[in-house]
């Protein structure tokens, strides 16, 4: 599979094992983080032409994965 940009790792570099952490440890954290992942890897697939939407669509999605980054910036940062 290519490379897919935007992966949680890449954003927060600094939050790597905590994320880790927190993945095995807090339910809700664990479900933004695997919404997140699958949110991203649609975008991925619609840049790419695997799978085309349209203008709309995509923006609604990069809206969506905004929102979850954010949300999970929130929680590593308060933990």
């Amino acid at each position: 599979m290519s490379h897919t940009p935007h992966e949680l790792n890449e954003e927060f570099p600094e939050f790597v094992e905590k994320m880790s952490e927190m993945k095995q440890s807090d339910a809700h954290f664990s479900k933004l983080a695997d919404d997140y992942h699958d949110v991203n890897r649609a975008i991925h697939r619609a840049e790419t032409n695997v799978e085309p939407t349209d203008q709309f669509n995509e923006e609604d999605m990069r809206k969506k994965r905004a929102a979850l980054k954010d949300e999970i910036y929130r929680m590593l940062s308060a933990a």
